[in-house]
């Protein structure tokens, strides 16, 4: 259990967390009927498509009477009831969101966004889901009722942990006219924490970096998230233009969520791309470029977190969303990027449009602002929350004047004094 919560540590966010609220409204003849509500707390971590899953073991016989704002995804062995049969009868039932376009009749607040959750920073208002269950065979009062086991949080794949479910302060609703209080009749909170390393054996992203005064591209390093071996696993990765693109695309199946993609020397489904493009005076501008070799997956509200000691003067951006993240208090080094709704939010699957991208101008700062030993480039990158592989430090694109100047320098010195010996050797025959 140590293990898992300091894999889960996040020094950029180290508060975030998705936390589970199941609250009690009112009781039932042989159960009651509770919201269960998701809050992600996290700043850049979102639930993407295909959305959220939400299971639990039940501690007694309880079933599921009815559900609205959500659904059961499978109804279970429903045979001993003869009246009336419930929506699920399983006793680890797993509960997903409904699908936008719902009947209102079907829906709650919060509900209805076929599990996608948005980050605490993209959009507050949208980084909360909801449903509403009615449970049967569960006891009628605080003292019967006993709390659900084993929560467990797809989203979409494991990355989550889930804590026990800890009894808690009541919550209190207000009603619609603003004017009065009510409570929950019983309160419980599940947090659950991520950790990439259980999300994925291998890294999903990697960056690769280059600059106007350099002509080297230094990219991302060889196998970074995988090798190619079509050898002895075929379909390890696809070439753009095979034929056999679309078939393997159908024979991965539709719950299968490995990634499909493009053939590269580092195998990663993303790759982001640092460019220094010119130099001003007092300004100095970088161009960003995400790009997907993921013929599988769109990336919907993608978000990237990068720290750079030069964020505190960005002056610019163009093509991006952007606010600052303040991990340690008032040093801003750290910013948060994403796409403008009904622009660029969406990273399309692996082609032709499967890019996007911005500039970004930064002013110099006199004291400490130079392009030498790597400072003009990113410290750490984040997509999606996951850290993305950097370069090693010693291959980032250098100065002229710093290394490759030096070595002319010294070619040239070596050329003199081989000539001044040539001449001396003449003179003395």
């Amino acid at each position: 259990m140590l293990h898992i919560v300091a894999d889960a540590y996040d020094s950029l966010d180290p508060n975030g967390n998705i936390t589970v609220k199941w609250d009690i409204k009112s009781w039932t003849p042989d159960g009651y009927i509770a919201v269960v509500t998701i809050y992600n707390f996290q700043k850049y971590r979102h639930i993407q498509t295909p959305g959220w899953q939400l299971g639990w073991t039940w501690a007694k016989k309880e079933i599921i009477w009815s559900a609205a704002g959500g659904q059961a995804t499978e109804q279970g062995d429903c045979s001993k009831f003869k009246g009336s049969i419930p929506h699920c009868c399983k006793r680890d039932p797993f509960i997903v969101d409904l699908l936008p376009g719902t009947p209102y009749n079907q829906q709650i607040s919060n509900c209805c966004r076929g599990g996608v959750i948005s980050s605490w920073v993209q959009d507050p208002e949208k980084a909360v889901s909801a449903f509403q269950i009615t449970v049967g065979q569960a006891g009628t009062s605080n003292k019967t009722v006993r709390l659900p086991k084993n929560f467990t949080l797809k989203a979409p794949g494991h990355g989550y942990t889930c804590g026990p479910a800890m009894k808690g302060k009541p919550t209190k609703f207000l009603t619609p006219d603003g004017r009065r209080f009510t409570q929950a009749l019983m309160t419980w909170n599940v947090i659950c924490t991520y950790s990439q390393f259980l999300a994925q054996r291998t890294p999903t992203c990697c960056v690769s970096l280059s600059s106007f005064y350099n002509n080297t591209i230094i990219n991302c390093p060889t196998c970074t998230c995988g090798c190619q071996n079509n050898i002895t696993q075929p379909g390890t990765c696809v070439e753009p233009d095979s034929p056999y693109l679309a078939s393997t695309l159908l024979s991965s199946g539709k719950d299968d969520d490995s990634p499909v993609v493009r053939c590269t020397k580092h195998m990663c489904p993303i790759r982001v791309h640092w460019h220094i493009k010119t130099n001003y005076k007092a300004y100095w501008r970088v161009k960003i470029t995400i790009t997907n070799f993921n013929y599988k997956m769109n990336y919907s509200q993608w978000n990237l977190v990068v720290q750079h000691p030069n964020f505190e003067n960005l002056t610019q951006i163009f093509s991006f969303n952007y606010e600052p993240l303040l991990p340690y208090g008032s040093i801003n080094d750290t910013a948060m990027f994403w796409g403008i709704q009904y622009y660029n939010d969406q990273l399309m699957q692996g082609g032709p449009s499967g890019n996007v991208q911005s500039e970004i101008i930064l002013q110099k700062d006199k004291l400490k602002f130079t392009f030498e030993k790597g400072w003009a480039f990113p410290r750490k990158v984040y997509f999606n929350g996951d850290n993305c592989v950097m370069p090693p430090p010693d291959a980032y694109p250098y100065l002229p004047n710093a290394s490759a100047y030096s070595r002319l320098t010294l070619l040239h010195s070596l050329a003199a004094i081989l000539v001044s010996l040539v001449l001396l050797y003449s003179h003395n025959l």
